[in-house]
């Protein structure tokens, strides 16, 4: 029995799906063959990630392609209430509502997973570690897994570590279609949405400190010097800062960046990036955002103990008068700001990694019998498909080795 907030919000719902379908022409080009082939056919998918269009869409062409699926959210911010509704009217069971406390959200994850799945598809890992600490006599049933994000991978590598999987997990995150693309292009672009339509404020001018130079992060520190900000980056790895430096950024400790920044983003997947000793030397004004997978890397039990008042300024923007006089803000509650203020990555961009992720699905079902109990790379064959099938869909042709050049690479190698 699905847990929504209202079925009569499906029909926008719908539309919302609509829109990004036709914005997402590799997946749909997936979805045609799915339907005929039915290579879903007899699995029961527990799917954990951000609910909004893109994702509902995938959960279509997974059900059109033969599967039960079971839905829940990655983020109780990040749940959009009509897509869930249209899910159910679709004949899918879905876990999820917006806004949920962290009690509520934990018993959706575990409503999916009380489903008994054979595949799991997971955002941050939260299905996962559901299964293996509280259910894990339901981990026979599994075939296999697929993560989606670096957080999630972050957390089965350890797993792995410890010998603790029971199940192959492929690391989609991983995938040179999606780190490339999603995590750069998409994330640079929705954070700044989720920025600038929560706040409406300028970015040209302003210091922008964004913590960590992964792939995320460069998208974000990009995005932000192409709307005319003054971008500094904060790092641990010096190979990344050196990185960072050469592509025209400044870097400082956070320490130092503290003191000048205007704007304030975590990409870094760590906890406690920014701490009340960073808080304490902030200018007046400074606005803080988080765009790591989970609402730790601002140390926001920190931030309250410095606090005489918080105010909700407007919607997603929290406003911390400190001790000291001075007034910080907040977005989102930490959280992912560009799905919890925003609609996350572009279409175009989830095309790629949605299909990433219907591919992988598709190859655990015919080979997880012969997988490891460990993370798995998404098999090159699959990547290439996706940014061929991408490159067909916007009309452009490339080169391919003669078989002359074939046979000097080969001489090389």
């Amino acid at each position: 029995m699905s847990y929504i907030k209202d079925i009569a919000l499906a029909p926008a719902g719908h539309k919302k799906v609509e829109w990004v379908k036709n914005h997402m022409p590799v997946l749909s080009a997936l979805h045609k063959e799915v339907k005929r082939t039915q290579p879903f056919k007899g699995q029961r998918i527990a799917l954990s990630i951000h609910l909004e269009a893109k994702t509902a869409y995938l959960c279509h062409v997974l059900k059109d392609g033969g599967a039960e699926m079971f839905i829940t959210g990655s983020n109780p911010l990040s749940t959009q209430d009509d897509v869930a509704a249209s899910l159910v009217e679709s004949g899918m069971e879905v876990f999820a509502s917006y806004g949920v406390s962290e009690d509520d959200y934990i018993r959706q994850i575990e409503a999916v997973v009380e489903s008994q799945p054979t595949i799991i598809v997971d955002d941050g890992g939260d299905i996962i570690n559901t299964m293996i600490s509280r259910y894990s006599s339901l981990c026979e049933n599994v075939i296999g897994g697929c993560e989606e994000t670096t957080t999630g991978v972050t957390r089965l590598r350890q797993l792995g570590n410890k010998d603790a999987l029971p199940f192959p997990m492929i690391a989609v995150n991983d995938a040179k279609c999606k780190y490339l693309f999603d995590n750069r292009y998409g994330t640079g672009q929705s954070v700044w949405d989720g920025i600038n339509r929560t706040t409406n404020l300028v970015v040209a001018g302003k210091n922008v400190v964004v913590a960590g130079y992964g792939w995320c992060g460069k998208g974000v520190a990009m995005r932000g010097k192409g709307l005319g900000a003054q971008v500094i980056i904060t790092e641990i790895d010096p190979i990344k800062a050196i990185e960072a430096r050469m592509d025209g950024f400044q870097v400082m400790s956070m320490d130092q960046a503290a003191s000048v920044g205007d704007v304030f983003i975590t990409v870094t997947g760590c906890n406690k990036v920014i701490r009340k000793s960073h808080i304490e030397k902030m200018r007046n004004g400074a606005l803080m955002c988080n765009a790591g997978h989970f609402n730790v890397e601002i140390d926001i039990p920190g931030l309250e103990s410095m606090t005489k008042e918080k105010v909700q300024s407007k919607v997603n923007i929290e406003e911390f008068h400190l001790k000291s006089g001075k007034t910080v803000y907040l977005l989102a509650e930490g959280r992912l700001v560009n799905l919890a203020a925003g609609d996350g990555h572009p279409a175009e961009i989830m095309d790629l990694s949605f299909s990433l992720q219907l591919l992988s699905i598709q190859y655990l079902i015919e080979n997880g019998h012969n997988l490891e109990n460990k993370v798995i790379e998404v098999p090159e064959y699959i990547d290439q498909r996706v940014a061929e099938l991408k490159l067909s869909t916007w009309g452009y042709e490339i080169d391919k080795l003669t078989e002359e050049q074939k046979r000097y690479i080969s001489y090389l190698d």
